[in-house]
């Protein structure tokens, strides 16, 4: 009985590193929200790392998170660091393309709990008296989180991440805009 098994193990992971070697490397998670905000009330939100306190999904999960600001205060040349708990991690962004009130590219590099580099996109697209705000990630994987992502859904993960994001941010942006409406109309 220990022989077969002996013999069948091998083979699982074979087959196994097959199925993994096979699976697609690159990656995209988005998701988009409609704001009533001008696309340059919500780009300032994204163009401003300072700004993400009030809407950053992951500063709500590690509040002791250590924060630093380096570079330009904003736009093209702005980082972000940060080092917190295990769901955080430690990581480092920097604004490598910001057209106003249309996109912001942002290089993003993971150090823990594991290591990747990745392109952050946000694109501010006016619809009316709203404006649709997506936010993506793109990047690929190696074999190793090729294989985890077998059992976990990334965009799932992500994207529940970014949809809690981008529900503050229209919040915090939308409160705003009402309250120029108001101080206009007075």
């Amino acid at each position: 009985m220990l022989t077969k098994i002996l013999m069948v193990i091998p083979i699982v992971v074979i087959v196994f590193a097959g199925i993994v070697a096979r699976r697609r490397s690159e990656f995209r998670v988005a998701r988009t929200a409609k704001m009533r905000a001008p696309a340059s009330a919500i780009f300032a939100q994204v163009n401003d790392f300072r700004n993400w306190e009030a809407w950053n999904p992951w500063g709500k999960l590690d509040p002791a998170m250590k924060q630093t600001y380096q570079g330009a205060p904003a736009g093209t040349g702005a980082v972000y660091t940060w080092n917190g708990n295990k769901e955080v991690g430690e990581g480092r962004m920097t604004i490598s393309e910001s057209r106003p009130n249309d996109l912001i590219r942002i290089n993003l590099e993971f150090f823990r709990p594991f290591a990747a580099r990745n392109i952050a996109e946000f694109t501010f697209r006016p619809e009316g008296d709203q404006t649709a705000v997506t936010w993506s990630m793109s990047g690929k994987n190696n074999f190793m989180a090729k294989a985890i992502h077998l059992f976990m859904n990334m965009d799932k993960m992500i994207g529940i991440q970014f949809e809690q994001g981008l529900a503050q941010m229209k919040s915090v942006v939308e409160a705003a805009s009402n309250k120029s409406e108001m101080a206009i109309t007075d």
